[in-house]
This record gives C-alpha cells, sequence and structure tokens, in this order.
C-alpha cells in the first residue's frame, strides 16, 4: 500500500512540476503537512543540499521520501514516479513542437504558462524563506550573503560554500 500511495503522490508532482525543480516545492510543502514522510524543517534542509547536489529538487525529495517511508523499494519507486510524467511529456512534447512551433496559438500557450511557472517559484520562494529563517542568525546569514553577492558577482558555488561553513561554525 505503501509503494501505491509513494507512486500515486510523486507522479501527481511530476505530473505538475512544469518549469523545474523548484516549481515541486510548493506540492511537497502539502505532503510534509498530510504524510510523516518528512517535516517541513527536513524539507528545507533537503532544498539547500539539492541545490548544491546533481539533480532537481522534486527528485532528491522523492528518493529522500521514499526511502524514509519504505527503504530502498520505496526510494525506487517514489524516484520513478517522479520522473515519469516528465519523461512522457517531454516525448510528446518535442513531438508536437517539431510540427506545431511555428503556429501562433501553440506559442501563446507556451506565453501563457511561464507566469504560472514564476508564481510557482515564488510562492516555494517564501515557503522556504519561512522555514529557513527560523532566527535573527540566519537572517543575519541571508542579508549578509545577499550583500555579498550584490557586492562581489561571484558564482554561486562561493555563496553557497560560504553559507554551509557559516551555517556549521553557527550551528544553524
Amino acid at each position: 500500500m505503501i509503494y501505491a500511495l509513494l507512486a500515486y503522490e510523486f507522479f501527481k508532482i511530476g505530473l505538475f512540476a512544469v518549469g523545474g525543480g523548484l516549481v515541486t516545492v510548493p506540492f511537497l510543502f502539502d505532503l510534509a503537512e498530510e504524510y510523516a514522510w518528512f517535516s517541513k524543517s527536513e524539507l528545507a534542509d533537503m532544498i539547500a543540499v539539492s541545490q548544491s547536489t546533481p539533480g532537481p529538487v522534486g527528485i532528491n525529495m522523492a528518493t529522500y521520501a521514499g526511502f524514509k517511508a519504505a527503504g530502498l523499494g520505496g526510494a525506487l519507486v517514489a524516484t520513478l514516479s517522479e520522473v515519469l510524467p516528465s519523461m512522457a511529456v517531454i516525448y510528446f512534447v518535442a513531438q508536437a513542437l517539431a510540427k506545431w512551433q511555428n503556429n501562433k496559438y501553440v506559442r501563446q500557450i507556451l506565453s501563457g504558462i511561464r507566469p504560472a511557472v514564476l508564481a510557482l517559484i515564488l510562492f516555494a520562494g517564501w515557503d522556504i524563506a519561512k522555514e529557513a529563517i527560523a532566527d535573527y542568525k540566519s537572517l543575519a546569514v541571508l542579508l549578509g550573503l545577499l550583500v555579498a553577492m550584490r557586492l562581489f558577482k561571484k558564482s554561486p558555488i562561493y555563496y553557497i560554500a560560504a553559507s554551509a561553513v557559516i551555517g556549521l561554525i553557527l550551528q544553524l
């Protein structure tokens, strides 16, 4: 039963993950409220880890939640269920775009999806911020990194590494 539930929930997330991994975050917050597979705090931590490891956030969380809920089998079921809709959609969209890419209605549909994707990403960012900024120390780290990014214009990798070191030092 747990495998069917994992497959169902992560298939749904994968089906609506138009726009990338961060779009899955609002759906993952809903899962955190509905099931004991992971907490909102664990989700915020996994998002931070996922930003510094290969793979999209949704797939990393599917693997983590599946493993936590049902071991290796659960991890495989949840991960494959998350990926399957995207693979199918990409295949069919690629076939259709090759044929219809110059159609004005197709271009309008794709243009209409962009604001929805942006809204989902902004919503996800808001939820992540509420979980990640737990105290004044974490707020100070955020503000310091924002200022540093604005002044120094370095690769995001430097800021991810710096925030990891700062988090360890401050025990965030």
